[in-house]
């Protein structure tokens, strides 16, 4: 495989190989961000392969030679944890990014590539009942209807704009307030897909959320019912398709997992075959245009699987991580100074 493959880690920063998997480098000294960081979160420029953004806990950072060399964005950000970000499809120049424990939970937005950013509303409390303190564990654009976005908190709620996020509507609820809806604080994940019809699949931490109109009303999924396992951790899409993936786990972090794929937009899953069961929840997949078939997806407790039929069978990767928050590939192969 061309290319060059991206493994965010929890206590040793991010890992990279451009040999196909072969041989791994971290984050060489001297960088804006350590060799040792915590990186909640990737993301691939879509026009430019060689550019990658990384969440981490000095605020955000970028590489534009595939990950060799880091610089820090600077931002309202700084020093905080970012726990996600979306890169607009239609406007590569347009970003969002979510922070979250130990910093204090907040969106924010960059409309010229991260030269100026604005903080978004809503104010999200400091503290919550579940994790102690919120994180932004999602954001996505929609890119079916220009200038919709959405972003999940854990936990705080399921949020909604469609002016590009001037503003912000909560739309999660109850049971008795909003019995058709999202009756979960807990968003662990958010896809758009263009169908038709046009579909919105939420998970939230212990089952899915099914929306084929716009939001206006859900069907959920019972994850542990389906699947005898409950934490329903991520739903990501195929590149070019209105294919997805879906992960969940037993835990957190879980002692095995399960990966599942849908053809029809969310209405029915079949299980995907790991060649190797894996130790604990998968935490995240990778993908990239250049070639939708190629998955790859990281574990809590740091098994890489990777998938070569658009998540249908998985074989494990002969290295282990630190803890995997976030996996990305993009098709640039990396080169220079600490070249692998």
């Amino acid at each position: 495989m061309e290319g060059t493959i991206l493994v965010a880690t929890a206590g040793q920063g991010v890992l990279s190989s451009a040999d196909d998997g072969r041989s791994w480098y971290r984050i060489p000294p001297g960088q804006e961000v350590e060799f040792d960081a915590v990186v909640r979160c990737l993301a691939v420029h879509p026009a430019d392969p060689q550019v990658i953004y990384a969440g981490a806990d000095v605020g955000l950072v970028r590489s534009d030679d595939t990950g060799v060399t880091w610089h820090r964005v600077d931002s309202p950000m700084n020093g905080m944890h970012i726990w996600s970000l979306a890169i607009d499809p239609d406007d590569p120049d347009r970003i969002l990014a979510g922070t979250g424990a130990p910093s204090r939970a907040a969106v924010f937005r960059t409309t010229d590539a991260g030269k100026s950013w604005d903080r978004l509303p809503p104010e999200i409390p400091e503290f919550c009942a579940g994790v102690n303190r919120p994180r932004i564990l999602t954001v996505t654009w929609d890119h079916v209807d220009s200038g919709g976005a959405w972003f999940g908190v854990e936990e705080g709620g399921l949020w909604r704009t469609r002016d590009r996020g001037y503003t912000w509507q909560r739309v999660d609820g109850t049971p008795a307030s909003l019995p058709d809806g999202v009756t979960n604080s807990d968003i662990h994940s958010i896809v758009v897909l263009a169908g038709p019809p046009k579909t919105i699949v939420v998970a939230v931490v212990n089952a899915l959320f099914v929306s084929q109109d716009d939001g206006r009303t859900w069907t959920r999924q019972d994850t542990r019912r389906k699947y005898g396992i409950y934490y329903t951790r991520l739903v990501m899409p195929i590149p070019g398709t209105d294919e997805l993936l879906l992960g969940i786990g037993d835990a957190t972090p879980g002692t095995m997992t399960k990966i599942l794929y849908s053809t029809d937009l969310a209405q029915t899953w079949t299980e995907a075959d790991l060649d190797t069961p894996a130790n604990s929840t998968v935490w995240a997949f990778g993908t990239h245009p250049a070639d939708p078939s190629t998955v790859f997806a990281g574990t809590k407790y740091g098994h890489l699987l990777r998938s070569t039929d658009a998540g249908r069978t998985w074989t494990k990767e002969w290295r282990e991580f630190p803890e995997i928050t976030d996996v990305a590939w993009t098709p640039a192969v990396a080169a220079g100074p600490g070249a692998h």
